[in-house]
């Protein structure tokens, strides 16, 4: 026995739409609206009603509408989310002065050579102890040390590199990052 027939003027619960069934299935009703439209909706979210300015709903439709709708809303969960640790990067300065103090008697080609060990070396290091991120401080100068390190960077499959933070190393500094792959 539904109380939903073929030509019921009906009005649907949560929404303003109003309008009268044009087919009713088992648990659902495809509804024209005022406006014209379409809609399939389910019949516990509809309401049958006599006229145009009354809608007829007695308290128990109230109850069990509330009841149904209360059912199946999902009760928010105030879990605390974790902060993401931020780890600074691993930083190397390769400036001559900090890696040697032997500097008199080194030629450009020994200086620029012991820096760029120092930057494999380190950056092998890193890979091995699965850091993420590196900062190489090469300085500005003449770009020599800066091109040979993007060289250096290029012959590795898993890195990406780009020029470190600004306000935090100005212009002379490549930032190194390490895809970490999974073991």
């Amino acid at each position: 026995m539904t109380k939903f027939m073929p030509g019921a003027r009906v009005e649907v619960l949560d929404d303003a739409i109003k309008g009268y069934v044009l087919e009713v299935g088992d648990q659902w009703a495809m509804v024209r609206t005022t406006d014209g439209f379409d809609m399939k909706f389910s019949l516990d979210e509809l309401v049958v009603m006599n006229d145009e300015s009354t809608l007829q709903v007695s308290n128990i439709d109230v109850y069990h509408a509330l009841s149904e709708k209360q059912s199946t809303i999902k009760k928010r969960s105030f879990t605390k989310k974790k902060k993401e640790k931020y780890t600074p990067p691993m930083e190397v300065d390769l400036h001559i002065d900090k890696l040697t103090n032997q500097t008199k008697s080194m030629t450009n080609f020994d200086m620029l050579n012991l820096q760029l060990d120092t930057a494999r070396r380190q950056l092998e290091f890193a890979i091995s102890k699965r850091i993420q991120k590196v900062v190489f401080i090469h300085g500005m100068g003449e770009g020599v040390l800066k091109s040979e390190l993007q060289f250096l960077f290029s012959r590795y499959d898993d890195i990406s590199y780009y020029d470190a933070n600004y306000r935090e190393y100005g212009l002379g500094a490549t930032e190194v990052y390490i895809h970490q792959s999974a073991l």
